[in-house]
């Protein structure tokens, strides 16, 4: 209507007309039929006639062109000469006009190139091997390592290639491969379809069920996935072996069935079967496996797809088995500014008992970096990322640790502030480093150092002007503001351990150095609390109610259909961060102390929706109330009974709580 030179609102007024169906659009040939409307504005509009005229011939063609990202296609011979090319604005080469359908036809093989981050990750953690094992070839190792075997059958895949849900965690644990052809099939087993044969898989593994191949002549292609069709090339194979197909008439059966063309299959299952008979099968067997073959070949996974994926998934967990601090901190650089999965990550390199270092500015990288020798016994630790702090920006910490590296440590906070340029860096910056320990080194005191952020910066800005401030540097040159010319810090208390890990925490995204729950020992020591990772556990093993301690990190509160309040709390202890769900009274009852923050006990209780796991708590308490609670006393041993009497009195003089306190 607008290249027609048409009023926009004849032509808005047309397009209301046309009925709008998303799940079944409308065209216009049918429109003019269903919408007596438009017949009548083209009768009373000059022009309309022409409008619709041009639009039905301009319907249903390509509006635009678009590549596929990963996609490439490879031709025996100059692609000029099998298919029709344009060139693309956005790319150096040229791309077909014919989509992925027609390009196969026309006898082209496409290939995708999928640009996966756990690559990156492969890498990383080989650059940082080689620092101590120069020979490291990850294309050399073994594919029948013993420790990749045990770790993924105790299902400690997390942070592994396509191995890392709990689901597929689980699977793990069921199936417990001991060859890389396992893993390959447990790629293609947990997706829709396949999925429903695990059960199958993992019982004629075990030999808790025994193997059928449904016909001899299939034992060598079935045996590798234990008699169970996993694979497309599987249907393809059966197909060739069984009933004389050529590979490319299997390939077009497998197709076939994946559309489920009636026609086309009662075609091909004659076919089929007169093909077996052939080769001396049995009619009714052939018919068997035929319908077998039909239902699976609908959702089969490519196994030379499944492959590939299957090395990376293997390489990744060779790494963690093998070199688990290299594998962590690289695994964690890919993902600095996702504090999700920074906080799970942070679990499992805790369960594998790998020391993780707060962030400082004189020992860590920009990324996940491996702290060598710093752990008992020697062992490597691994520095935390400057640029995982929130708020803080790679370039400005890249420009801080290029500085460390070119001169040396930085000495003292002055030192630190007159070798930045403050163009660069701003107050929100240094207090989060602060916030988070990022100054530890220098000063310990993180509450002086977050108040002293401004004093740091006009600091920076006095040594920047003294060096020239048409510098573009982040830092600048060697001269530096006499340090006996600085301000002196702001005299500020340091904080209490909660009010420093809540800081902490609200710089890094979680707990890092410690966690609140730390400070109630003698609570969690009870024989009847439980920590989130035991939980876990005794709740895969049939266990429902649970008594925990955790520390609120978010609550959103919702009302039912009916009205009716509840509450999900996302809450955490040292072991992982999980959510809880409240009703009703419950939630009225404790809301005063259901704050960010806040520490509380509970029951929970697990429950099952299907395989959806929900936990329900009640019976919560303030951990202070809690830990008065169950206050069994102390006892103070002295060496001389002098000052007993001058105890006595102090403490009878005090507010009595439920403890006791003895003197030996």
């Amino acid at each position: 209507g607008r290249v027609l030179e048409m009023p926009f609102g004849l032509v808005d007024r047309l397009c209301k007309m046309v009925p709008n169906n998303p799940a079944n659009p409308t065209t216009l040939p049918e429109a003019l039929k269903v919408e007596p409307r438009i017949k009548q504005v083209m009768a009373e509009e000059p022009g309309v006639d022409r409008l619709f005229d041009v639009a039905i011939k301009l319907e249903g063609l390509y509006r635009h062109a678009s590549t596929h990202a990963a996609g490439v296609v490879i031709g025996d011979r100059p692609l000029e000469q099998l298919v029709p090319l344009y060139r693309d604005p956005n790319s150096d080469m040229p791309v077909t006009q014919f989509n992925m359908k027609w390009v196969e036809l026309a006898g082209l093989v496409k290939f995708d190139f999928l640009g996966l981050k756990t690559l990156t990750v492969l890498d990383r953690a080989v650059e940082m091997i080689h620092q101590t094992d120069p020979k490291f070839d990850l294309g050399r190792i073994p594919l029948d390592d013993p420790a990749v075997f045990e770790l993924t059958a105790r299902g400690e895949t997390v942070g592994v290639f396509q191995l890392e849900g709990s689901g597929m965690r689980d699977m793990l644990r069921q199936m417990r491969p001991d060859c890389f052809e396992d893993i390959i099939a447990v790629v293609a087993l947990y997706r829709p379809g396949p999925m429903d044969n695990i059960p199958l898989f993992c019982n004629r593994k075990s030999g808790a069920e025994p193997l059928d191949y449904l016909h001899p002549s299939l034992e060598e292609i079935l045996k590798p996935t234990y008699g169970v069709i996993v694979y497309q090339e599987q249907v393809m194979q059966i197909a060739q072996v069984m009933a004389g197909y050529s590979l490319a008439d299997a390939d077009l059966l497998r197709r076939a069935m994946g559309k489920k063309i009636k026609a086309e299959m009662a075609a091909q299952r004659d076919r089929f079967v007169q093909g077996a008979l052939a080769k001396g099968i049995d009619g009714e067997r052939a018919e068997y496996v035929f319908d077998l073959v039909a239902k699976f070949a609908g959702y089969g996974f490519n196994k030379s797809h499944a492959a590939a994926y299957a090395l990376i998934a293997y390489q990744t967990a060779y790494l963690k088995a093998n070199h688990p601090v290299e594998f962590m901190a690289a695994t964690m650089s890919l993902d600095l500014t996702n504090t999700d999965k920074l906080n799970l990550f942070k679990q499992e390199v805790g369960r594998l008992g790998i020391p993780l270092l707060p962030p400082d500015l004189n020992s860590s990288g920009v990324a996940f970096t491996v702290a060598r020798g710093i752990g008992e016994d020697g062992a490597d630790g691994i520095h935390y990322a400057l640029a995982a702090i929130k708020n803080v920006g790679r370039e400005a910490m890249a420009a801080v640790v290029a500085e460390r590296e070119e001169n040396g440590p930085y000495k003292t906070i002055w030192d630190f502030a007159n070798r930045l340029d403050p163009r660069q860096v701003n107050k929100r910056q240094v207090e989060n480093l602060a916030r988070a320990g990022g100054f530890d080194s220098l000063n310990l005191n993180r509450a002086q150092m977050l108040a002293a952020a401004e004093i740091m910066l006009r600091v920076a800005g006095r040594a920047a002007d003294e060096r020239g401030s048409n510098q573009l540097g982040f830092f600048g040159g060697d001269d530096a503001v006499d340090e006996a010319l600085t301000p002196p810090l702001p005299v500020v208390t340091e904080w209490l351990q909660l009010d420093k890990l809540a800081n902490e925490a609200e710089a890094i995204g979680f707990y890092l150095s410690a966690h609140p729950l730390e400070s109630y020992p003698s609570l969690l020591a009870r024989k009847s609390m439980v920590n989130y990772a035991e939980m876990e556990f005794r709740a895969d093993q049939g266990g429902q109610q649970f008594c925990i301690a955790a520390t609120i990190e978010e609550m959103s509160e919702r009302k039912s259909a009916k009205g009716n309040p509840y509450a999900f709390l996302q809450v955490s202890d040292k072991t992982g961060t999980f959510e809880v769900t409240l009703f009703g009274d419950e939630l009225a009852d404790s809301r005063e102390f259901l704050i960010k923050g806040n520490s509380i006990v509970m029951t929970v209780d697990v429950r099952y929706d299907g395989e959806r796991r929900r936990m329900v708590a009640s019976n919560i308490v303030d951990i202070e109330q809690a830990s008065l609670n169950v206050a069994a006393g102390i006892r103070v041993f002295l060496s001389d009974s002098a000052p007993l009497e001058n105890l006595y009195s102090l403490l009878n003089d005090q507010n009595k709580g439920p403890g006791q306190v003895t003197f030996l």
